[in-house]
């Protein structure tokens, strides 16, 4: 689908999600500063909280004991994943009574098209405004919403009055809109390319329009074009209702770093056991495994992944034994230092997107 500004696009962001729902779990915690997250005392982290911890400076992964000091009252809970996902299933059937167009993100956000809706008098804005009465009436939760032509708009709209707020893009806004975004509200521009930007003297938008696209490029790649195009508020990308993995994994964080190679190559085969368990539940015969890959995270919170291609439909090369070689190499890289988080993982193609199979030759 072509860029165009008859496209409605509205982007749904729960707010605080799985505090949201632990308190309207236990309505003593209204008012209280909740997080949902990992042990303090077993190295966690902060997985969300409410608006009440973050005045405190508490914010998602936060490591727990950070967030205890700075804020001493706060109540940790421990993660409900299949209580969130079931509240989650909820509110996209809430989506799907508007629009059959769902590109669900994560549990607690999604994309919804909207453009051919005839619901609302076809207004993007009141199907919006539907959407969150009726999932503060069935749920008792919040969700802030943005409106605008495409989904790059749509998602900075819908923080743009967080908490349990409503943010309209209209076409004829864009241009005054984009000029004052900073750059560091663009996706995909974190710290060190926010940093580049301003070493260049960009900082908004109306900066990185005076930047050719060639010297975008010299400075960041293949990623320049999509900044020279996100710097006009362009975003040609469709609303896909269908989002298909890329890869699976499963990660440990221990609550003694590991000491040496051989403590963490002790501890590859249950996560192996946790991997497969995983890939036996979550997987169906549209994917394919292509890759296999280790992930260190070192005690001084660097972290690097080693990764393997094999030949499709060669699962033995799926094994505790060729987890650990790429284990080994990995910690290689951390040049002796104690590992704090291990995660192991495999690749995936998805075959149900192919026009056909290529035949092994030999």
């Amino acid at each position: 689908m072509h860029e165009s500004q008859d496209r409605k696009i509205i982007h749904i962001d729960a707010d605080c999600f799985f505090a949201a729902v632990e308190i309207r779990e236990n309505p003593k915690l209204i008012g209280r500063p909740v997080a949902v997250g990992g042990s303090p005392e077993r190295r966690g982290v902060i997985a969300t909280c409410n608006y009440e911890a973050r005045q405190f400076g508490v914010h998602s992964a936060m490591a727990s004991a950070k967030a205890l000091q700075l804020c001493p009252g706060l109540i940790i809970l421990k993660p409900r994943m299949s209580l969130y996902q079931q509240v989650s299933q909820q509110l996209r059937m809430i989506f799907f009574e508007y629009t059959d167009r769902v590109e669900p993100l994560s549990l607690d956000e999604a994309y919804l098209d909207v453009s051919l809706s005839q619901l609302c008098r076809g207004s993007a804005t009141l199907i919006a405004q539907a959407i969150r009465q009726k999932v503060w009436e069935r749920e008792q939760l919040t969700v802030s919403a943005g409106v605008a032509p495409n989904k790059f708009l749509a998602k900075i709209a819908s923080d743009w009055q967080k908490p349990d707020g409503l943010f309209v893009i209209s076409p004829e806004q864009i241009n005054d809109f984009i000029l004052k975004l900073p750059v560091a509200k663009l996706p995909g521009v974190g710290k060190v390319t926010a940093k580049k930007m301003h070493q260049l003297g960009v900082a908004s938008c109306e900066d990185l329009q005076q930047v050719s696209t060639a010297k975008l490029k010299q400075h960041f790649g293949v990623f320049g074009e999509r900044l020279y195009l996100l710097a006009r508020g362009i975003d040609q990308r469709p609303v896909q209702p269908l989002r298909r993995r890329k890869s699976l994994s499963v990660e440990h964080t221990f609550s003694q770093d590991l000491p040496d190679l051989a403590a963490v190559l002790q501890s590859m085969p249950s996560l192996y056991e946790a991997l497969c368990k995983r890939l036996e539940r979550s997987l169906d015969e549209g994917y394919e495994m292509n890759k296999r890959f280790v992930k260190l995270k070192f005690s001084d919170f660097t972290q690097t992944t080693y990764e393997e291609r094999w030949l499709a439909h060669d699962t033995s090369q799926l094994s505790v034994a060729a987890f650990q070689s790429l284990a080994e190499y990995a910690f290689k890289r951390g040049e002796g230092k104690a590992v704090r988080l291990i995660g192991i993982g495999v690749g995936l193609r998805d075959r149900s997107q192919d026009c056909g199979e290529q035949l092994v030759l030999f």
